[in-house]
C-alpha cells in the first residue's frame, strides 16, 4: 500500500472528509484530492501536516499495509472511539468482555507474585 492510499485509508477510519482534512491542512480540497488519489506526491511538511489531522504519526503514512491490517494497525484510542458509535447493548458486551480480560491479568499477576515470594 502507498502512502496515497495509507491517508485514504486513514482519513476513512476517522470518519472525515477530503474537505476536512484539506481545511485543517490549509490546502484546496482539489489539491488534497490529487494527494489522496495518488497523482502527487506530498511534501513532507504536508505529510506531517497531514499526520497530526490524523492524530497518527508520520511514520504511519509511510507503512506498507497489507489486506486485513485496518483493524489490527487501529491504534487503541481509535478502537475505544469505534466502541463509542456502538449500540448500547453491543457496547456493554464488549465492555464486559474487556472487563473480564483485565480482571483474568491481574489474578494472574497477584497469582505470580504470590508464587515468588
Amino acid at each position: 500500500m502507498n502512502i496515497s492510499a495509507n491517508i485514504k485509508r486513514l482519513r476513512k477510519l476517522k470518519n472525515l472528509s477530503q474537505k476536512e482534512v484539506a481545511t485543517a491542512i490549509n490546502v484546496a480540497q482539489g489539491q488534497y484530492s490529487v494527494i489522496e488519489s495518488g497523482k502527487v506526491v506530498p511534501t513532507i511538511p504536508t505529510l506531517e501536516k497531514i499526520a497530526k489531522v490524523l492524530e497518527v504519526d508520520i511514520a504511519e503514512l509511510l507503512k506498507k499495509h497489507g489486506k486485513g491490517d485496518d483493524e489490527v494497525n487501529m491504534s487503541i484510542l481509535e478502537k475505544v472511539k469505534m466502541i463509542d458509535t456502538l449500540d448500547k447493548d453491543e457496547k456493554n458486551c464488549l465492555l464486559k468482555m474487556i472487563d473480564i480480560a483485565i480482571a483474568k491479568k491481574q489474578m494472574k499477576d497477584n497469582l505470580t507474585t504470590m508464587m515468588s515470594q
